[in-house]
């Protein structure tokens, strides 16, 4: 018989976790309204350059638990030029290849660790998870950064991307939180993370699929249905595979959260907030340019 665990809702948390998203909330609310004033794009770069820091840093201390050595500098620099790539490449323009960034990595991340790597017998798993923190968060908010610069015949198309993107993850996140906690009892992966069960990803789905279709029929008026259904469950796989896949970060350091010193009130630390965006935004972006358009 399937075991089954008294569910239970930490109240205090969630009160906690509830005041810190509305600050959020009305942070990024006031950014995608202004998202076609030219300030707008450089704000939204540095905050996903904040972010980038944050999360690169947490990754580097939970490996260094382990006894490896990643680089902070190296991988910050690294992705921070996966961000520069994507803002500075509009249209058929494209000033900083992505070629050039990653041949630039190479150098940065390798040659650097000659001349800085503290101890030779961990090189090559440290200097592996520099690469991995450097493309996983610079490609992740980096996609992010380029849906916030999409334009389209509806005004501030970006910010109709990325609330969406942000709607669509975040509903299933909740929707898998309350079904899970209340009817889970099928773990989906009890070595990775036990409290996740199948139920909670069946709610996670319907919880994305709910913010699809919200955002066909308030800021995205120009997908159809069909696409509200695709990107439901296209982004609800990719982001519960990011959340899985963060999870075993955590548990190979032995954390329960990816913060370290700096946590969000109620929510953890950076990593525990976008590991199901930085694989769900560029899903989107690629149903973006290729099925819808846009480039």
């Amino acid at each position: 018989m399937p075991d089954r665990t008294t569910p239970t809702v930490d109240r205090k948390n969630m009160t906690t976790r509830i005041t810190t998203g509305l600050v959020f909330a009305v942070f990024f609310l006031t950014l995608l309204w202004h998202g076609d004033r030219p300030w707008a794009a450089w704000t939204y770069l540095a905050l996903m350059a904040l972010g980038t820091l944050g999360a690169v840093r947490e990754l580097v201390l939970m490996a260094r638990v382990r006894g490896f050595q990643p680089s902070l500098a190296a991988g910050v620099i690294v992705a921070w030029a996966i961000l520069a790539h994507f803002f500075l490449a509009t249209g058929t323009a494209d000033p900083l290849p992505l070629w050039a960034v990653l041949a630039g990595g190479m150098l940065v991340i390798h040659f650097g660790a000659l001349f800085f790597e503290p101890t030779l017998e961990e090189a090559l798993p440290s200097q592996a998870i520099t690469w991995m923190g450097a493309l996983a968060l610079g490609l992740g908010l980096g996609f992010q950064l380029k849906l916030f610069l999409l334009q389209g015949d509806l005004p501030k198309t970006g910010s109709r991307f990325i609330l969406a993107l942000f709607i669509i993850t975040w509903f299933g996140d909740t929707a898998a939180y309350f079904v899970g906690s209340f009817l889970g009892k099928h773990k989906l992966a009890r070595r990775v993370s036990p409290k996740k069960s199948w139920e909670g990803a069946a709610g996670n789905l319907a919880g994305n699929l709910a913010g699809a279709f919200l955002m066909v029929a308030t800021v995205c008026p120009d997908w159809t249905w069909v696409d509200a259904v695709v990107l439901g469950l296209l982004m609800g796989v990719a982001g519960q595979l990011g959340d899985l896949v963060e999870s075993t970060w955590k548990r190979s350091a032995g954390v329960k959260d990816s913060c370290a010193g700096v946590a969000i009130p109620g929510h953890g630390g950076i990593l525990d907030r976008v590991d199901s965006l930085i694989f769900a935004a560029p899903v989107l972006y690629a149903y973006a340019h290729f099925v819808l358009g846009f480039n």
